[in-house]
């Protein structure tokens, strides 16, 4: 039967556990969603673990969630796994830029569009909590000619033609990045008006070197390394040059910290 099934009231607040973030602790993310999904079941949470702030290793209480059971239960698994989820980007975003400040590096840290489908804003959000840049929201955040763009520029009457059209149709207030696999790819979209040039998928040193000729020729010219960078290799990836790091792997490699709803016994 789909008959509604009345469940008594639960005595006091039911606590919600952070369960250590698998042994190495982590950052809470996405308290706003959960406490969305609960408002809707009619449920009040009690925050004890600031949003953004680091959770130890092993468990700790984070909140507290009173109201009805069935509507503590009904909400319990997304508000869970949405915690779950954010707080595994937030702590990922956050590894990544404590290796960038660790190595002197002052520039911006960045996601992707490397999202899961349907979650983008919540990863998006949780990228900042951990103190990355989440980068453009979706295709009219900037524009941006990547690879395949670049294939159709013959076409277009060349990169400059391609890039003059481009910004024309954009308007002025829109920022122009093009995606580069070389010095002379770098230069010559610099030199016809892009604002960003992505040095994408450069071994380190051909990157370096990519970079500081982009700066002397363009200093005003942001230049971003992407493609493959993680954890492990990010610090040979930064350098004087080099103002933006993106890191695909912050949302699609970050490993969801658990979490968990208990009751108390009366």
């Amino acid at each position: 039967s789909d008959a509604p099934v009345a469940l008594p009231r639960p005595p006091g607040a039911w606590p919600l556990l952070s369960k250590g973030g698998g042994g190495s602790g982590g950052v809470l993310a996405g308290a706003p969603f959960a406490e969305a999904v609960f408002g809707v079941s009619g449920c009040r949470v009690t925050w004890r673990v600031p949003e953004g702030a680091a959770l130890p290793p092993g468990r700790a209480l984070v909140a507290e969630v009173e109201g009805p059971a069935a509507g503590v239960l009904g909400g319990e698994r997304v508000a869970l796994n949405i915690l779950g989820r954010c707080s595994g980007v937030a702590s990922m975003a956050a590894r990544a830029v404590g290796v960038a400040r660790a190595q002197g590096w002052a520039g911006v840290v960045a996601g992707t569009r490397k999202t899961t489908p349907g979650f983008r804003l919540a990863e998006k959000y949780a990228l900042g909590v951990g103190g990355a840049d989440p980068h453009r929201g979706g295709l009219g955040g900037l524009l941006l000619l990547k690879d395949n763009h670049r294939a159709l520029a013959a076409a277009a009457g060349g990169l400059e033609q391609m890039i003059w059209g481009v910004r024309r149709a954009g308007g002025f207030t829109r920022r122009l990045g093009v995606e580069c696999s070389s010095a002379a790819e770098a230069l010559a979209a610099a030199g016809a008006g892009a604002d960003i040039v992505l040095l994408d998928n450069l071994a380190p040193q051909e990157l370096h070197a990519a970079a500081a000729q982009v700066k002397a020729a363009h200093p005003g010219v942001t230049v971003e390394a992407s493609g493959g960078i993680v954890l492990g290799t990010l610090p040979q990836f930064l350098g004087p040059h080099i103002d933006v790091v993106s890191m695909g792997c912050l949302t699609h490699s970050a490993p969801a910290l658990d979490f968990a709803l208990r009751v108390l016994e009366p």
